[in-house]
Formats: structure tokens, sequence, C-alpha cells
């Protein structure tokens, strides 16, 4: 608990750091056996990047170090809830463990609401704001055929 605390502390400088620099109040550092190997902030308008959320820059850093995808031993310290978005990523790198500080009622009360996107993942796409369209006609199944009858594939 007090390792947590102090990589908590660190994700939140990270976080005054980021707004120092431009970047926005957001901050993640990625831990694996009790040492620190990625520390990022929000630098969505810094890069005009959209996905560059503190957490999902904190994963590819990460991964990168690790040269893995897979960060199951990881835990990730951020300064605030997880968006929608970087809790997508979140478990598609496999971390198992997410401490935090803030959560979205504090982000949205800093102008930063996910309840849209919250919303909306729970609506079936015909129904959402965003038009989905799907085409069933189009030869997109053959990618899977071709996937599913690769051996030595790496699922994940």
């Amino acid at each position: 608990m007090e390792n947590d605390k102090l990589f908590l502390r660190r994700a939140i400088e990270t976080a005054t750091i980021g707004i120092s620099d431009g970047g926005g109040p957001f901050g993640s550092v990625i831990v694996k056996d009790g040492r620190i190997i990625s520390e990022a902030f929000n630098r969505v308008v810094l890069n005009n990047d959209p996905t560059a959320h503190a957490e999902v820059l904190a994963i590819r850093q990460a991964s990168s170090v690790l040269r893995s995808h897979d960060l199951s031993e990881c835990t990730i310290y951020s300064s605030c809830e997880p968006c929608p978005m970087c809790l997508g990523a979140i478990y598609w790198s496999g971390i198992k463990k997410v401490v935090y500080s803030c959560d979205r009622t504090d982000a949205e009360n800093a102008g930063f609401s996910d309840k849209l996107i919250y919303d909306e993942i729970m609506l079936d796409p015909s129904k959402r704001k965003v038009s989905f369209i799907r085409l069933t006609d189009s030869e997109g199944k053959e990618v899977f055929r071709k996937w599913n009858g690769m051996e030595n594939k790496v699922t994940y």
C-alpha cells in the first residue's frame, strides 16, 4: 500500500509536469517488479493526437521497454480514473491492477467528460450518435480465414 501511494504520487507529479509543458492534466506511470518502467502525461494537444492520453502513451513506452505486448506483470498508476479508450488499452495490454486518484466526476468537473462515450458503448451500433454502417458483403471475413489458417500465430 505504501508503494502504491509512492507510485501514485509520481503519476500526479507527471500530470503536473504535463501541465507545465502544455499538456493535459493527466499523468500515468507503469511499474513492474517495484520499478517504474514508463511514465507519460497527456499529449493530445501537443501531439495533435486524440489518442495521446497518458495511459496509452505509458503503455506504448512500457511495451517498447519490455519488448512485449503483454504487460500482465505490471501495474498502472494514473492521476485520474482511465477513460474508456485507456481502459480498453489497459485490458488489451493485460495489466491486472490500476491505481488512480481522481475519478470521472472530478475529470468532468475539470471539463473532461466521458459520459457520452460510456452511454454510447451500451447502445446497439445502429443507435449511436456516430454513424456505424456494416457492409456484410465485403471481403473482410477473408482476413479472418487467413488468420485462422496460420500456424505459429501469436494471439492476444
